[in-house]
């Protein structure tokens, strides 16, 4: 043997030429959800989405150990889940090692169901399930159980984020995850009174503008929702997904369920969603953000 040859280093392994990835990642499901090619390439895209996902495991990942280390089980429910990225890879970083835990993707579209279906059939991914339903429907679904602990609602367009937050307050989730996007109820009930609003407060010059009501509709649409959680007795936190570079769809809602509330800070929730609704002429939606 040459000096050469026995002194020449092993090829790098995939994981070594990728650094984005998590040790003991699962290279084949990468694949099969197309983020990584044949090739075992990453391109800009499949980078972007990678980060995403990452940076939400990354909130996602401590509250599950949270809720197993307290009962000893957890489960996860995912609403609006797509091709269930997010339901896929927390399952293999951190459910696949053990002996309990389990994740259902609730999902209308039913080929995107079945897709999964066969995914997690091929990957030996056990306890992972697939709902072709709306949020709705799934509140009754008997193949979901009465309690779910975590629910994550990951670019839930429009009105599909409150029907996960409802979905979440009847099974008395521990954590609720939510990004929401495309919000355009509450900006089209603002554009309904926009002239009254404008004779009786200058405040409504904030949203006067077409594309200043939609952008503020938005706002105010996750403002009702942190109220309307913080009202059910839940610690909300509000932060950044990732950078606005890669996504302008970019609100992290994180939600914790807490014990009694000793110190009135529900009512006063309760009192601040209604005055916010009143104060926008939004009581039609009263029913929507029900506290």
């Amino acid at each position: 043997m040459s000096k050469h040859k026995a002194n020449a280093r092993p090829a790098p392994t995939l994981q070594e030429q990728l650094p984005e990835l998590r040790p003991g990642q699962s290279i084949p499901l990468l694949q099969e959800l197309h983020i990584l090619t044949r090739e075992g390439k990453l391109n800009q895209d499949t980078r972007r989405k990678l980060k995403q996902v990452y940076h939400l495991v990354q909130f996602i990942e401590p509250l599950l150990a949270e809720v197993l280390a307290a009962r000893g089980d957890v489960t996860l429910a995912d609403h609006g889940a797509g091709k269930s990225y997010l339901g896929f890879i927390l399952y293999d970083l951190f459910f696949k090692d053990k002996l309990v835990g389990r994740v259902t993707g609730v999902e209308t579209r039913a080929e995107l169901v079945e897709k999964s279906r066969a995914l997690a059939g091929r990957l030996g991914f056990g306890r992972m399930d697939f709902l072709a339903t709306t949020v709705q429907a799934a509140l009754t679904d008997p193949a979901l159980p009465a309690t779910i602990d975590v629910v994550t609602a990951l670019h839930a367009c429009d009105t599909a984020t409150d029907d996960a937050i409802q979905f979440g307050l009847a099974k008395q989730a521990s954590h609720m995850v939510l990004v929401p996007c495309c919000q355009a109820e509450v900006a089209g009930v603002m554009r309904q009174h926009k002239a009254l609003a404008l004779k009786r407060t200058p405040l409504a010059e904030l949203w006067r503008h077409p594309l200043h009501t939609r952008e503020f509709g938005s706002q105010i649409t996750n403002v009702l929702r942190c109220l309307q959680l913080e009202a059910h007795g839940y610690s909300v936190t509000v932060t950044e997904l990732v950078g606005w570079e890669h996504s302008m769809k970019n609100e992290l809602i994180l939600a914790r369920r807490m014990g009694p509330d000793r110190h009135g800070t529900q009512e006063r929730a309760r009192q601040r969603l209604q005055q916010v609704l009143e104060e926008f002429h939004l009581q039609e939606l009263t029913q929507r953000f029900a506290a």
